[in-house]
Formats: C-alpha cells, structure tokens, sequence
C-alpha cells in the first residue's frame, strides 16, 4: 500500500488527468516525488504559483476537463489564491493541492503558518483539510467530483507528513464528468412563449452559456425576427456565421448592441452574468435562461426566469413560438451594426507607416495570420478591447481570458496551460506591458517547458486602461506611465524569438515570422498610447465614473461605438 501522495498521482492518472502546474517545496515533496516516480503526469514547472493557477485555468476552460495546480505551504499556496479566483469565477473544474505545515505545528504560529483552509474558501466550491490519512481518498474523490459538476475550484489542504504517509486505504476510483439536460417545467415554457409571441420587437442577449448551441440560438433568433446582442465571454460561441448578431453592449461593445437592447420590448437572455445593470432595457419584458438557479434575476428585474441547459431549452421552447412576419426591430439592428462595423475597420489600418502603431491594425493583423483554430488570450485593459472588436471567431477558435474576474497578467500565464494541453495548436498571448512585466519571469517558463506561445505585446508605455478610468472620471492621469526595456532583446536574452516594430509597414513580416518560428516568440510593438479618449462633448463634470461615461456615449450618438477610438493620428488624417 503506497502513501497518501502516490494514491493522488494514481487517481488522477485514473481520472485523465495528464499534467499538474506548480512550483515545488518543502511540504510538496511528497507529491512531486511521486509525480516523478509514477512517470505518467507531467510535472509544468512555473516560475511563480499564481501562473500555475491561471495556466490551469485556461486549461480547464480549452479542454473542458478538470485541471490540477499544486503548491507548498503558507507563501506558496497563497500566491494561488488569484489564479484560483479567475478559475472558480470564470467557471471550470480546477482541482488545487496545497500543501499545509507540519501537523504538528498547526495553530503554534510556525515557520510560514497560515490558514489555507480560510484563505481559499471565498474561491472555491469546496475546500477541506485533510488532517488525518484515514480521510483520503474519500476527500480526493469528493473535491474531484465538486470541481467538475459544479464547474469551480476545489482545494485540498494537506500536511506535508499527511502527504508521506502511508494511506490507511488503498481505493484508486476514476472520477469522471458526467453530463445531463436541464429542462424547465411546461409551464414555464408555456408562459415563455406566451410572453415572446405578443412581444412586437424581441432581441436576444447570449453568454458563454450558449456554448453548443449555436445552431438552436440562430433558430430561435430567426423564429423571433431577434437581433442577437453577445456579451464578451458569449463572442467565441454566437458571434461567427451568424446573420443575426449586431455585436456587443457593455463597457466594450457597440452602440448598435445597446441599441438593440433599448428599443426592444422584450429581451430573451440566454446562458449569461452580464454584470452591467444599467445597460438593461427598464420597460422591457424579461425573461431568462440559466442552467443555475440562482443566477436569475441577478442583474435585472425578471418577468419570468427559466432554469434549463440553453440548448436543450432552446429546442422544446422553438415548436411554441409563433414564427414573426414584421421583421422591421431586426433589420434596423443589422443595419446599425453594418454602419458599427464599418466605423471600427475603418480606424484598423495602416496610417501611411506613421508612429505610432494603432493597437486595432496590429490586431487586425493578428487576426488575420492566425490559424484557423488558434487560442487567443488577452491580457485584462485595453487588449481585452481589441480582441472583442477585432478578433473573428469562426467556431473552432477560441477566445480565454480573465473576463470575470479582470486580473492583469492573465494572457502569458494562460498561455502556458492552453499551449501545455493542447501542444499542436497555436496559442497567441496578446500581452499588455503592464501585465507583461508583472508577471515577466513566466516568458522563461514558456523556454523551459517548451511551450511555442507567441507572445504580440501592446507596448504603449502606460496602463492605458487605467488611464482611461482616470480621464472618465475627470482625474489627471498619475502613477500610470510605464518604463519599458526593448522587450524584444529582454526575449532574446531568455532564449525567445524576439523582435521589436515601430512602423506600421514592418509589422505584417514580423507577425508572419514570429507565427512561423518553430518555438516561443515575442513581437514588441509600439502602439499609440493615446488611443483611447473621452468625447470632446463630455466634460470632467459629467463624467462622475467609467460606467457613466460609458453609457452617455453609447446615447451621446457621437460614434457607433461605446468609447471614442480617435487618437492625435486618427485626428491629423481629418486635417492632411
């Protein structure tokens, strides 16, 4: 019979587990031996617990599949806690070791002492202690199965002597996902046709909870003669080869995704958190799809709330609407967001190789060089605000990020876990500076794992989304301006295919080179600080806060876009 830490290893294995992310101690012995010995996990040596957390967070999301980060006791495992909060927020099943002091010691205030069990209770669905080895592996098993049919974090907490021990119960049991149809009662669909048939102009809001359901959303938006309104985490799901989608709301999207929602009377929402109240319709019926109770009603009043997977929901909800002859509330959508469109390619050019490069033509470029199936994730500010207007989904891409729980220095470290569980597939990190520097040691884990993440950094000298806050609040900017190395040669240094582009006109060749490149590589680019600006007409006093500023935008009718794209270059074109 092996030890506690050798029955972990061979239920994960049994499980399908293939990989665990994380940064070995003391108390973690245990488990990395028996990582190394069983010869059948991979052990992603990161250079910093958080990136272990995050890696498995993309992981988890890329694959669908539960996910292992591990790390030692006290300042270890702590440094997981914001990794963990991206995973449990964004909701996929992430399994997270950490490793606990001697049980001896616990509550004498020992060498790196904390309460891990306490810590990591506010992002997890499960968290528990194992004190003793005759709790294992009935604890595993549990935390195992939470993590995948709750879709969250589960921590285990394990002394570093518990982890050695020789486990009381030699019990190895695969812990599967299972998967299931959710659907609501007659009634209530009944009562959800009812209201959607007598409703004039209906207009869909769609999330990441349309997931699988692309076919049975178009059928009930063509049914309803509906303009489909995506929030961002639903852009990867609904967005591509639909003709019936007029872009985003929020604080990213477009006016003609807010407009879509104002002007209907009835708005159907399906598998979506959108967390931003005032961008709801107030006179609007409506009525919400969630496989989770208890998000109904969360964000918006409702007059009726449905608890149902969206695609199975979707299918019986379909034969009980009354197909809508007037489709006059859709067209008009479509037509806003033609024009949206149009404004926001119109400003993702090449602007006659002057300096410096606009973020929305190197996103455009990126765009177009990327494979077919290429994972994209973007660091949390302002390339979060590229990716959602000028990446393309087309249903085999895909689109990660910390778009939940908004951590900087996201799209490196989850560059690791999509680049480690799916090693044939390109995964292009669009990196801010800021973010970038944050967490700049793991470039060295993409060289020491063999990772070939290409890495595009938005090097605009500042943290242009912070900034931004500042200037919509009527603040002068402070404490934001960045001061950069050439992160081109800090690349080469690692041992990365790095180069750096400061003209417009050598950019395409840069991209392509760097896309090519048989490794990790690094494009530094020098983008236009300045891009982002609030409307002349919106004055310091108006603007009390980023979401004021925000919606006064959309209804200013300045733009068909939420924030004003036009930098100093943009203006001086208007006047050459």
């Amino acid at each position: 019979m092996g030890s506690i830490a050798e029955n972990i290893v061979a239920t994960l294995e049994l499980s399908g587990v293939k990989r665990i992310y994380g940064l070995p101690g003391d108390s973690l012995n245990a488990l990395t031996d028996a990582i190394r010995a069983g010869g059948n996990l991979d052990w992603v040596h990161v250079r910093h617990e958080e990136a272990a957390a995050l890696a498995a967070s993309a992981d988890a999301a890329l694959s669908g599949d539960l996910a292992v980060c591990a790390a030692s006791c006290g300042p270890g495992n702590l440094h997981l806690i914001n990794g963990l909060f991206d995973a449990n927020r964004s909701r996929v099943p992430v399994l997270a070791i950490a490793s606990h002091i001697p049980s001896a010691e616990i509550g004498s205030n020992y060498f790196q002492e904390t309460h891990p069990q306490e810590l990591f209770r506010e992002c997890s669905v499960y968290c528990e202690m194992v004190g003793t080895p005759e709790q294992m592996p009935r604890v595993l098993e549990i935390a195992m199965r939470t993590a995948i049919e709750r879709r969250g974090v589960a921590v285990i907490v394990i002394p570093g002597d518990v982890l050695g021990a020789k486990a009381a119960l030699d019990r190895r049991v695969p812990i599967r996902p299972t998967s299931s149809s959710v659907l609501p009662s007659a009634e209530a669909l009944a009562e959800a046709a009812r209201l959607l048939n007598t409703a004039e102009k209906v207009t869909i809001l769609a999330g990441a909870g349309v997931a699988g359901a692309h076919a049975e959303v178009l059928a009930l938006a063509d049914a309803l003669g509906a303009p489909i309104v995506h929030a961002l985490r639903g852009k990867e799901h609904i967005e591509y080869d639909n003709p019936f989608d007029v872009g985003m709301t929020g604080l990213l999207g477009f006016a003609s995704g807010y407009r879509a929602m104002e002007s209907c009377d009835a708005l159907l929402m399906l598998g979506t958190d959108f967390p931003y109240q005032q961008f709801f319709p107030e006179n609007a019926v409506k009525i919400q799809v969630d496989v989770r109770g208890e998000q109904l009603g969360r964000r918006t009043p409702l007059d009726l709330g449905l608890v149902g997977t969206v695609r199975d929901t979707a299918q019986v909800l379909l034969p009980l609407l009354e197909p809508k002859t007037n489709r006059d509330h859709l067209d008009r959508s479509v037509k806003h967001y033609q024009k949206s469109r149009s404004g926001l390619d119109d400003l993702a050019t090449n602007d006659r190789n002057r300096a410096p490069i606009h973020p929305q033509y190197l996103t455009r470029l990126i765009d177009e060089q990327a494979d077919a199936d290429a994972v994209f994730l973007p660091d949390v500010g302002s390339p979060v605000v590229w990716a959602s207007r000028y990446l393309s989904m087309n249903g085999q891409r895909r689109l990660i990020g910390s778009f939940s729980h908004g951590t900087m220095a996201n799209a490196v470290s989850q560059g690791i876990g999509a680049q480690a569980s799916h090693p044939g597939r390109q995964v292009i990190a669009l990196a801010g500076d800021g973010g970038l520097t944050m967490m700049l040691g793991e470039l060295l884990t993409l060289v020491q794992n063999r990772l070939p993440v290409k890495v595009v950094v938005f090097n605009n000298s500042s943290l242009g989304f912070v900034e931004l806050e500042m200037k919509a609040a009527g603040l002068v900017n402070y404490g934001t301006g960045l001061e950069n190395p050439n992160f081109a040669d800090v690349a080469n240094a690692m041992g990365i295919h790095g180069r750096r582009i400061e003209r417009p006109d050598d950019l395409p060749s840069a991209l392509a080179e760097a896309f090519a490149h048989d490794g990790p590589a690094l494009v530094d680019v020098v983008t236009a600080r300045q891009e982002l600006s609030i409307p002349p007409a919106i004055s310091a006093e108006q603007a009390k806060g980023f979401t004021l500023y925000a919606i006064r935008t959309v209804l200013s009718g300045r733009g068909e876009e939420l924030l004003d794209l036009a930098n100093t270059n943009v203006v001086r074109r208007m006047f050459d």
